[in-house]
């Protein structure tokens, strides 16, 4: 059989725990994805209104590192972008710590991932906001990505960016040079503001240092990362911000990777990654061991927002995004109604998993099995 994420936790994880140190949110993680879609979890049951089929469908575990049960949700998200984006150019930035700085990433988690986000935020709306430059506030919404595309460890962050902004007179400005910033002075200030952070963190005694790591050691290093080139990407223009959000959708849930990507292999896990150096579709193969460490690796810390939203896409942002929508000749906001479970199915061309096979009917929900309980003889299937 084809390999998916849950079977390789199934038949792997708890060898591969009694040897290693793991977080409580790690061993959560595993958990629901070992569980997902299984009578653990419970479940309902559906039923064609004239009783033509019957059968049960599982209950999601609805962790956001699960891939088995995140297209609902990324779905859902993504529709709710697309009626908040405006009518305008928008422009994919990326933001990539230096790589010396993983160990002290590994230590201090929560407080990178703060100074990475700031650092993006405040080095996009000083620029932009700067009247050498567009002078108006900008939309933005950026996602952290710590994975590489062969789940390697690689912090960095994905902005979607507008390709203009809101100046103070409240006028609508459009970046007019063809192109967002220079990608030069992006990467100066936001080397300067991050390694700034982590100075000023280093002063007030908040940061954890690696074995080894003296503050003076450390101080030397910032030193050193502050003459090195950090990589900063300012992606080509679009015409509009739907292909991005449809690109930062895959990472709002799911995790670091999909099921389609895995590939049998008897001796661990085999998985197919796109080589960015030469484009190329290439295959990894891993042990057991070594997947679950890199899959966990990427695991968020319980509360953690990896995704945030700021200026006209901001929570206060509605107003704003008002008059530029005015201005640019886009009717009012509005947000889309939830997408239902059968409306999902039917959008995405699978009609068959939310109406009865024999007379079309949507499916209703008729009971309920709970955790663990035996659940009826299925005659319909589980949901996919």
């Amino acid at each position: 059989m084809k390999p998916t994420l849950q079977s390789i936790f199934r038949e792997s994880f708890e060898t591969f725990s009694r040897t290693r140190r793991l977080s409580q949110h790690h061993r959560k993680a595993a958990q629901s994805i070992i569980e997902c879609r299984t009578a653990a979890l419970g479940g309902h049951v559906q039923r064609c209104p004239d009783r033509h089929v019957e059968g049960v469908w599982y209950n999601s575990c609805g962790h956001r590192s699960c891939p088995q049960c995140s297209h609902l949700p990324k779905e859902r998200w993504l529709e709710k972008q697309r009626a908040r984006l405006l009518a305008c150019d928008h422009f994919h930035v990326i933001f990539t710590i230096a790589r010396e700085l993983h160990q002290l990433w590994w230590l201090n988690t929560r407080l990178m991932t703060e100074f990475l986000f700031h650092s993006a935020r405040d080095t996009l709306f000083e620029l932009l906001q700067d009247n050498r430059h567009l002078g108006a506030v900008p939309g933005v919404v950026i996602s952290l990505h710590t994975w590489g595309r062969t789940l390697s460890f690689h912090p960095h962050v994905h902005c979607l960016v507008t390709g203009g902004g809101i100046s103070p007179r409240g006028e609508w400005i459009s970046v007019s040079n063809g192109y967002l910033l220079p990608v030069e002075v992006v990467r100066i200030i936001f080397r300067g503001k991050f390694l700034d952070a982590i100075g000023k963190a280093l002063k007030q005694g908040r940061l954890i240092l690696p074995e080894g790591m003296t503050e003076q050691k450390l101080k030397n290093l910032l030193n050193k990362l502050g003459r090195k080139k950090w990589n900063i990407c300012i992606r080509e223009r679009y015409s509009h911000g739907s292909g991005v959000v449809t690109y930062l959708a895959r990472y709002v849930k799911g995790g670091p990777i999909s099921n389609q990507r895995l590939s049998s292999d008897s001796d661990g896990v085999t998985f197919r990654y796109r080589d960015h150096r030469d484009g190329k579709l290439k295959t990894l193969s891993l042990t057991s061991e070594e997947f679950l460490q890199r899959v966990l690796w990427h695991v968020p810390e319980r509360g953690m927002q990896v995704i945030r939203h700021y200026g006209l896409y901001g929570r206060h942002g509605q107003g704003l995004r008002e008059k530029c929508r005015s201005q640019l000749g886009q009717p009012p906001e509005q947000m889309p109604v939830v997408l239902a479970w059968q409306a999902y199915w039917e959008k995405t061309g699978h009609p068959e998993k939310a109406r009865c096979s024999v007379c079309g009917q949507l499916l209703i929900r008729v009971g309920r099995v709970p955790r663990g309980g035996a659940p009826p003889e299925v005659v319909y299937g589980q949901a996919a």
